[in-house]
């Protein structure tokens, strides 16, 4: 997401580089650049241009940090008032004591409200330990209900039916009452919608409302649609007053106009995004965060998120161990590789990853495809050894390459070449192990991402040969945990100085 606008902006910032000085001149033809590519991303005008306003403000009327060269300064801006565009900081839902808290989903036909509604129950469910029941009260769409009951079956969460009962309301009803019954601490009303805002639709909305006294309102958009989304949040938020919006598709938008523009424009938080098809494939909205993907900074705290959530630490620590006495065989290859695709493409990864981190290195989806598919080629053949052969991969001779290519339905070439790469990869795991290099990403991050990422993309999954590009140049990222080099670890020695004075 945010390919299209990161590119440009990273491109506006580089032009600044190098000056010992910054002139009124240079930063106004930064921020004219600035401007431009917020408008190409679907970014409300108004937006835009109060953004290139308090930027420039900025610029020109703070203290100038020694500790900072002038172009690292106006990243630091950049940084600030893209995160406080956004929001600041991250929204969650408000619950109170009562049972239940009603949570009304709201938005227009074919948004992804009732995908939604399942993939915001499951997460409520895992991370606030939550009990939800999901009811749909769409009874004009042909077999929304029963959309909604397969949705809750896959993400193992109830649903209340009622099938003799075609109102809305008599549905609601019945909802919280079986909900107060039975202990489910959360109602999730999936509502209905409209191919375009009509008043007969606001009219119910608020008579649902009215009956639920719900703690959290939110309205589903896709984020394709750009301003379209926006706009249609502000009518919803007129008539119905949502508290929230979820955005969906956010993976396949290059743009993100409407993440960049909703806050402002309606008062109201993007509180999560839609980032697949899958039903976990949904995370909570971190300004911050995003505003350090989108220039190029990373995102290492979700990252580590992701990894707790999906990799098995005790198997991440004996990982680690064994590649610090050099014992990491083929097969604890193998089962890193099964490990590490639970955590998604290699292009989602990467794009967390500050660039200053993995040398600018960039990955497309198309080149993630490749590493996919070289990922599965190495599975299959380590799957074709012996036990004896995984364990102790010295013993692989010329013949049993020919078995292990052929089982595999590889070439000898392809076999010779993972046995290169693995030898290279064991040593360079023990000496990043022995030198502590990631020990300010956790220990148990090293252990479930050594051997895709810092055992050499470029070589261990076929890089070498997919054109991925690097941007020495950047600036560094202002979350780094790594040296005292690091633009936000200078900016708090800065600050820390004016305090002692």
């Amino acid at each position: 997401m945010f390919e299209s606008l990161s590119e440009k902006l990273k491109r506006s910032l580089k032009n600044l580089r190098g000056q010992g000085t910054l002139t009124p001149e240079h930063v106004d033809a930064a921020l004219r650049e600035i401007r431009m590519a917020l408008l190409e991303a679907d970014v409300n005008y108004k937006v835009a241009k109060d953004f290139v306003d308090a930027v420039r403000v900025k610029a020109e009327g703070q203290e100038v940090w020694q500790d900072l060269k002038p172009h690292e300064q106006v990243v630091k801006i950049v940084y600030d008032e893209l995160s406080a565009l956004m929001g600041g900081t991250s929204s969650r839902l408000v619950f109170t004591k009562q049972t239940p808290n009603v949570v009304m989903i709201v938005g227009l036909q074919g948004s992804g409200k009732t995908t939604s509604t399942g993939k915001i129950s499951r997460w409520l469910a895992d991370n606030q330990e939550r009990k939800p029941l999901l009811v749909s009260v769409d009874v004009y769409r042909p077999a929304a209900r029963e959309q909604l009951r397969v949705v809750g079956a896959a993400v193992g969460i109830p649903v209340y039916e009622a099938k003799e009962s075609n109102d809305p309301l008599t549905l609601v009803r019945g909802a919280m009452k079986h909900a107060t019954e039975f202990g489910f601490d959360t109602l999730m009303i999936d509502t209905a919608g409209r191919l375009h805002i009509d008043d007969e639709l606001m009219v119910e909305l608020e008579s649902i409302k009215a009956e639920t006294k719900p703690v959290e309102v939110l309205f589903v958009a896709d984020s394709m649609t750009g301003q379209d989304a926006v706009r249609s949040a502000e009518v919803f938020h007129e008539r119905v007053g949502i508290t929230g919006v979820v955005l969906t598709k956010m993976d396949g938008d290059a743009r993100g106009g409407a993440a960049l523009s909703i806050k402002q424009v309606i008062g109201q938080p993007v509180k999560f995004v839609g980032v697949g098809e899958k039903y976990d494939a949904i995370e909570p909205f971190y300004p911050d965060r995003i505003a350090q993907r989108i220039l190029g900074m990373g995102d290492v705290l979700s990252l580590i998120e992701e990894v707790q959530g999906k990799i098995d630490e005790k198997e991440a620590q004996e990982q680690l161990r064994k590649m610090a006495s050099n014992q990491f065989t083929l097969e604890d290859f193998a089962n890193q590789l099964g490990q590490f695709k639970k955590l998604g493409s290699m292009s989602k990864l990467m794009k967390m990853l500050p660039e200053q981190l993995i040398g600018g290195m960039q990955i497309t989806d198309e080149q993630s495809a490749v590493v996919d598919q070289q990922m599965k080629r190495t599975e299959a053949i380590i799957g074709s050894m012996t036990r004896q052969e995984k364990n102790d991969h010295k013993v692989i001779d010329a013949s049993r390459k020919t078995r292990i290519a052929n089982g595999s339905g590889s070439t000898i070439a392809e076999v010779n070449q993972l046995l290169r790469q693995y030898e290279q990869m064991r040593k360079m795991m023990s000496q990043m192990s022995r030198g502590g290099m990631f020990g300010g990403l956790g220990r148990k991050m090293m252990g479930s991402l050594a051997g895709g990422l810092g055992g050499g993309l470029s070589g261990l999954l076929g890089g070498g040969d997919m054109g991925l590009e690097g941007d020495d140049d950047f600036p560094r990222n202002t979350s780094s945990n790594g040296s005292g080099g690091s633009l936000s670890s200078r900016i708090k020695k800065k600050k820390r100085h004016k305090k002692r004075r």
